[in-house]
């Protein structure tokens, strides 16, 4: 019997969690396909979707028919995976998806677990930090679709749902699961944003609440699980082929990563955006002609974003990134390209939407919530993708990650 159904809203966060949960024994599928059904015998299913910014709706009826083909697998327990810096304005979409789901599980309550402390996301007095920053005050205040103004969940919650918000801080986690269970069960509040500095609250917390049909939050929750399942991590041997890196995300640390890669002499190509407004199919031919000109041993870079003055919330500017960065990887495979980095939830989502691939096998980690995934194209072809949130992995990730393919 399946342990534990998850729901992500894009496909960065869906590998994410896929990799704690193996990492912790439990042998874990991502679908990615709206059909795609897991091999028997998994402990853990995870449906990826792209329903980070999509409209409230969409969001909604997307987690629903998610959280249905779940349990028609037969999951009696869910976990709705968001960012851990809680990407979200307020309209949603992280309020109206768990409302949704409140109601169509009859879960009496649903935990609020963000805080990632590998990542350097941490919950404490039910404020987000990132590092040492408020939320407010790191890099996601100016995140172009989601800015981060404020820092309490709470704040950041209320706004998207009529239910009620209310608080675990951490002297209570420090007391153990017995008190957070004790702590939850007190109170007649819906949501319940809790503490967490380091893995052991995590681990707390996920103790707390083993038996609760509907928890959310990022990865932390999976990380916080006691070890078990039926196997170890998944791990392939990668199909030989050329490597390629795309950004579609405007953040800064994958900015500081397309320039450590340049440094180090990796080639780099940034998009023409205004050319994409007129000319979409010219600048992909454009840069795949540049992508198969350069040396076969090197990891080429095609971006968005180059420096902050860069990043745009034009709505259409973005789809119309994510369209040609897809493009990009759809006919570079054919050309041997078939080993790939991808930096964005969104760009994430495009790329493997556009390959045809319908589900993912769980590989080697390359950073906290970075791991190798293999995944077969319509068209039959095995391709190596990491999968990569903008804020995450160390600067020199993309000329380093290709060591941990086999």
């Amino acid at each position: 019997m399946a342990t534990m159904g998850v729901i992500a809203d894009d496909f960065t966060g869906a590998t994410d969690i896929a990799t704690a949960y193996a990492a912790r024994g439990y042998r874990t599928e991502v679908l990615t396909g709206r059909t795609a059904a897991a091999a028997p015998g998994a402990d853990v299913v995870v449906i990826a979707l792209k329903t980070r910014t999509a409209p409230v709706e969409t969001a909604v009826t997307e987690s629903l028919a998610a959280h249905d083909r779940l349990v028609a697998a037969g999951h009696t327990r869910f976990t709705v995976k968001y960012c851990s810096t809680f990407d979200s304005t307020d309209r949603g979409n992280i309020g109206p998806v768990l409302d949704a789901l409140v109601q169509r599980t009859g879960a009496s309550r649903c935990v609020v677990v963000p805080a990632f402390p590998a990542n350097g996301r941490t919950t404490y007095q039910g404020h987000l930090f990132v590092g040492s920053d408020l939320l407010e005050h790191s890099s996601m205040r100016h995140h172009p679709l989601t800015p981060m103004t404020r820092s309490r969940i709470a704040d950041l919650l209320v706004p998207q749902t009529s239910r009620s918000v209310d608080e675990v801080h951490l002297a209570v986690v420090r007391q153990g699961a017995a008190a957070v269970r004790a702590a939850l069960d007190a109170t007649d509040a819906q949501y319940l944003v809790v503490d967490a500095v380091d893995d052991e609250d995590l681990g707390v917390i996920a103790a707390a609440t083993a038996d609760d049909v509907l928890r959310s939050g990022g990865s932390g929750l999976a990380i916080g699980t006691a070890p078990g399942g039926s196997d170890t991590a998944t791990s392939f041997v990668a199909a030989p082929g050329r490597r390629l890196v795309v950004c579609g995300s405007a953040s800064a640390r994958t900015r500081e990563q397309i320039a450590a890669a340049a440094a180090a002499g990796s080639p780099t190509r940034r998009l023409d955006v205004a050319r994409l407004a007129t000319d979409p199919e010219g600048e992909v031919a454009d840069t795949l002609t540049w992508l198969t000109d350069q040396p076969e041993g090197s990891a080429p870079v095609v971006f968005s974003v180059g420096d902050p003055d860069d990043v745009s919330d034009d709505a259409a500017s973005s789809a119309r990134i994510e369209h040609a960065l897809s493009e990009v990887v759809a006919q570079a495979v054919p050309l041997g390209f078939t080993r790939c980095i991808v930096a964005g939830g969104e760009t994430s989502g495009a790329v493997v939407s556009r390959l045809g691939i319908e589900r993912l096998t769980v590989g080697a980690v390359i950073a906290p919530g970075v791991c190798w995934a293999e995944g077969v194209t319509s068209a039959g072809e095995r391709i190596a993708i990491a999968l990569k949130s903008g804020n995450f992995g160390a600067p020199d990730m993309y000329t380093t990650a290709w060591e941990a393919l086999a």
